[in-house]
């Protein structure tokens, strides 16, 4: 390609609504362009990238046994009506009507689309397992996008889905997209982890995140020191035994803390640690009221919480509820002399001794609270997030926090749709069940993101050899010099009859503006035509070490190969 016709309009500044490096060197590179806010345009740069990955995930997938297909991207209403998630989905979900008014999504993923594809293609246990693909365009309407292509209302992903007529069937197509997924992040250049993750509005047990380990990352990983353990914080378990000190029993005492309201004032105004205190939070599960308990130095997971209840909605009260329900401000309230809600604790509740609490009245704590004797637990659960320093839940090493990028994910949905949707089959007894599906996405546009967070300097992008848009960047460096520019047409097509994608910049540019275009495009080797032309010798240099070498003309293809095998080495 000749740089020249190129579609790459590059920028020398950093653009102002650019957080990320990923975003502000897709910019820069002439990658992206945004149309509108979340939705962008992929240029060609970005373009023969995408291209790259997508192969690298078709290879893996037609290797795993999987078939590609194509959906469509309009879903009629009535198939997302039938499991719920026409309302569960709220405003994420792009709705349109036709002429006719009849309302219709723009898919975010395709499970409703695919079971009933499957229901009626498939009746008998003959015909199971079947793993079906596709890669196309999604829509969501976040909130709030953001970061370039991590966060957009329009995006490109890989999903997959597995129809089963056993769960060992299942269990067997889940290691191998988990093999396969692995695969495909290794050869996109990617420092990835596999974590233990929520299946959130997809449905499901079992489900693996493959996160891209990025100081950008919006999710937090919790991680052994020693192990292999991961998961995202929302979904680390907490393996601490707690002991209740031998101590005596302080008496329960109400005590004015003026103005303090948050766990940081009373700690202060009561001179005691974080940990002494009882935080108590009121919370709507599932219409119901119920005083949630933490110790103070610990954070409420949600997560656990709504799984650990087997909650399908929860919401924590607002100023004016708490005062209608405890008669107090949101700060003052605690479970003592508490009779008509549930009350449910974290584990660590249950080794407090001589505590202080809210006195669910404005001003008052109590002192000297304790439990058992001063107020009943209902039930205790798992329900704060770990910590770094915390056992690791498979009891091996203490856990770490890195920060990470979401690319893909596993999950084993189960019979969760096909029951909701009738998806049934005939087992070899000739009885009615319902199909059991997996589920498996790969953010494809996400990835491309994440590869430039992970692979790039100050000077641009440093592409992996497997997903860069061109082997090589061949540069003349003097367009006015008749040498240089016949010697470089000439390497010109040697290097693409050898099999190399070449970008050829042929501009009419001084060779500073050449050269920093080639670091900012970041193909993994630039061949720069000079001023030994005449002599038949070139500069080649590797983006990533920033090793130059002198080449004699006639051996630059072998170097280049040789060079090639080291960079994806």
């Amino acid at each position: 390609m000749r740089q020249r016709s190129l579609l790459a309009p590059t920028l020398r500044d950093v653009p102002a609504d650019a957080d990320i490096i990923s975003h502000q060197l897709m910019l820069r590179a002439g990658m992206i362009r945004q149309i509108a806010a979340g939705i962008y345009s992929y240029l060609p740069l970005a373009k023969r990238v995408l291209h790259k990955v997508e192969t690298i995930v078709r290879e893996e997938m037609d290797r795993s046994g999987a078939q590609e297909m194509t959906m469509p991207t309009m879903h009629p209403a009535e198939l997302w009506q039938e499991t719920g998630r026409w309302d569960k989905m709220g405003g994420e979900l792009m709705r349109l009507q036709d002429r006719h008014n009849r309302d219709f999504a723009l898919g975010p993923t395709h499970e409703e689309v695919i079971t009933s594809l499957l229901r009626d293609s498939v009746k008998s246990y003959k015909k199971l397992p079947l793993n079906i693909y596709q890669i196309q365009t999604k829509f969501r309407d976040e909130r709030r996008p953001r970061f370039g292509l991590l966060r957009g209302r329009e995006f490109i992903m890989k999903d997959a889905y597995s129809f089963h007529a056993t769960t060992e069937s299942l269990d067997e197509a889940y290691n191998d997209m988990y093999e396969a997924y692995s695969r495909i992040f290794a050869r996109c250049g990617l420092t990835f982890r596999p974590v233990i993750a929520d299946s959130g509005a997809i449905g499901g047990k079992d489900t693996h995140e493959f996160m891209a380990l990025c100081e950008v990352g919006e999710d937090t990983i919790a991680y052994s020191d020693e192990s292999d353990y991961a998961a995202n914080i929302e979904m680390a378990s907490v393996n601490e035994t707690y002991v209740k000190p031998d101590v005596a029993l302080h008496e329960c005492k109400k005590v004015d803390t003026g103005t303090a309201k948050t766990i940081a004032e009373v700690a202060e105004e009561l001179t005691v640690s974080a940990h002494e205190i009882v935080k108590t939070l009121l919370v709507q599960i599932d219409e119901e009221w119920t005083l949630v308990l933490l110790r103070g130095d610990h954070e409420l997971n949600e997560i656990k919480l709504r799984h650990e209840l087997g909650a399908t909605s929860i919401r924590f009260a607002e100023g004016a509820e708490v005062a209608d329900v405890l008669s107090a401000p949101i700060g003052n309230i605690g479970p003592v002399n508490v009779d008509n809600l549930k009350i449910v604790a974290d584990h660590a509740v249950s080794a407090m001794v001589n505590a202080v609490t809210g006195a669910n009245e404005l001003n008052h704590h109590f002192t000297g609270v304790n439990v058992d004797r001063d107020f009943s637990v209902d039930q205790y659960a798992d329900l704060r997030f770990i910590q770094e320093g915390d056992a690791s839940p498979d009891g091996k090493g203490t856990i770490q926090f890195a920060q990470g990028i979401e690319v893909g994910q596993v999950f084993k949905l189960g019979t969760v749709y096909s029951e909701s949707m009738n998806a049934m089959f005939l087992d070899e007894n000739g009885k009615n069940k319902p199909m059991i599906m997996g589920c498996y996405g790969v953010g494809v546009s996400r990835t491309v993101a994440a590869i430039i967070e992970q692979h790039h300097d100050e000077n641009g992008i440093v592409w992996p050899t497997s997903v860069a848009p061109y082997d090589l960047h061949l540069l003349t460096l003097n367009s006015k010099n008749t040498e240089q520019n016949e010697l470089s047409e000439n390497l010109y097509n040697e290097l693409k009859s050898a099999g190399f994608d070449v970008l050829y910049d042929d501009r009419p540019e001084r060779a500073g503006v050449k050269f920093k275009d080639a670091d900012l495009f970041g193909l993994p080797i630039r061949v720069s035509v000079g001023k030994r032309a005449a002599e038949g010798i070139v500069e080649v240099k590797i983006r990533k070490t920033g090793e130059v070498i002198e080449v004699e003309v006639a051996d630059l293809i072998k170097t280049i190969r040789v060079e090639q095998e080291k960079l994806a080495m």
